[in-house]
C-alpha cells in the first residue's frame, strides 16, 4: 500500500474529533460493525479508546467478504486489544439476494445488523454503530435504509465527517488504514438483475487479488454475464496496464479464473458504477 502524506488536522477537525469521543462517552457501550475499512477502523479505534471493555467489534464472514479483509480485521483487533467477534452472514442464503435486485444491500444489511443487535444484546452492549460518512449521502445506498430502520447509530455521519477528514485523522492517529483504498463487498461487482453465486464471487475475488499483488491499489473488477471482466482502474494506471507483458499476464490469469473476455473501462474507477443503470 502506497503511503500518502496527509496534512496535519486543523484545530476545527480536532475539535470535531473530540465531539466524536463525547458521542461515544454518551452512548456508554457500543458494538461496532467492523469491516477493516478506512471508516470502520477509525470508528472502532475511537470507540475503544473511549469505552475500552464496553466496546465490541463485530465482523461478518461471508463469501462476498475477502479472506484478506477478515484477516486484517482480526489482526487490528488483536493489536489494539478490543474484543472481536465474527458472525457468519451468508448473503446467498437470504431470500431474494442472489437475484441481485436494486435493493440487494437493504436485504443484506437488514439480515446482518439484526444479527449484530442480537449479539450485542447477549453481550450486554446497548448500542450498535456503523461507519458510513457524509460522502455516503450522495449515492444510492439502500443499506442505509435498513440501518436506520433498525436503529443503528452512524456516528461519523451524525458528527459530520467526510472521507478525507477521516483519512487525515487516521494518519494523525497512526492508523494503517489512512491510505488504504476504498473497498465494497464483492456483490457490488455484479449488474443489478444478474445472478450472484459463489463461483462468480470467487472469480472476482481472485481477479482483484491478482491486481493487488501486481501493485494496483484503487480499482474494481466488475463481472458481466458468466465470463466478461470489466476492469476499472484509476486513469493514471491505464498506461501500466497496457504494457504488453503485464497485460498478457492479467489476461491469461483472468482466463484461468474463468473469464473469457477481459476489458478495460475507459472511464476508469468510480464508486457505484453499477448504479449508473438505475433511474434514481
Amino acid at each position: 500500500m502506497t503511503e500518502k502524506t496527509f496534512e496535519a488536522p486543523s484545530k476545527e477537525l480536532l475539535e470535531k474529533y473530540e465531539k466524536l469521543k463525547e458521542y461515544f462517552k454518551d452512548l456508554g457501550s457500543v458494538a461496532i460493525a467492523y469491516s477493516s475499512g478506512v471508516d470502520s477502523t477509525f470508528l472502532l479505534y475511537t470507540a475503544y479508546d473511549v469505552l475500552k471493555d464496553r466496546c465490541l467489534a463485530v465482523t461478518a464472514s461471508s463469501c462476498s467478504f475477502p479472506k484478506r479483509e477478515l484477516n486484517e480485521a482480526t489482526d487490528f483487533c488483536k493489536k489494539i486489544g478490543v474484543r472481536h467477534l465474527v458472525v457468519e452472514s451468508e448473503e446467498l442464503n437470504i431470500e431474494g439476494f442472489s437475484s441481485n435486485p436494486p435493493n440487494r444491500c437493504y436485504l443484506c444489511k437488514k439480515e446482518l445488523f439484526e444479527k449484530i443487535f442480537e449479539l450485542a444484546n447477549s453481550e450486554g452492549i446497548t448500542y450498535v454503530a456503523e461507519g458510513s460518512n457524509l460522502d455516503d449521502n450522495g449515492d444510492y445506498r439502500p443499506g442505509l435504509m435498513a440501518i436506520n430502520e433498525l436503529g443503528a447509530k452512524s456516528p461519523l455521519r451524525e458528527v459530520g465527517f467526510t472521507k478525507e477528514e477521516i483519512r487525515i485523522l487516521s494518519a494523525h492517529l497512526g492508523l494503517y488504514t489512512a491510505s488504504k483504498p476504498s473497498f465494497a463487498c464483492l456483490a457490488s461487482r455484479f449488474p443489478y438483475g444478474e445472478v450472484i453465486n459463489e463461483k462468480k464471487l470467487m472469480m472476482v475475488d481472485k481477479a482483484e487479488q491478482l491486481l493487488l499483488d501486481l501493485g494496483f491499489e484503487q480499482f474494481r473488477v466488475r463481472i458481466h454475464g458468466d465470463n466478461v471482466a470489466r476492469i476499472e482502474l484509476l486513469p493514471q494506471d491505464f498506461g501500466r496496464m497496457l504494457d504488453g507483458e503485464l497485460r498478457d499476464k492479467v489476461y491469461e490469469s483472468f482466463k484461468g479464473y474463468g473469464f473469457t473476455y477481459v476489458s478495460l473501462d475507459l472511464k476508469g474507477y468510480r464508486t457505484g458504477s453499477m448504479n449508473e443503470t438505475l433511474n434514481i
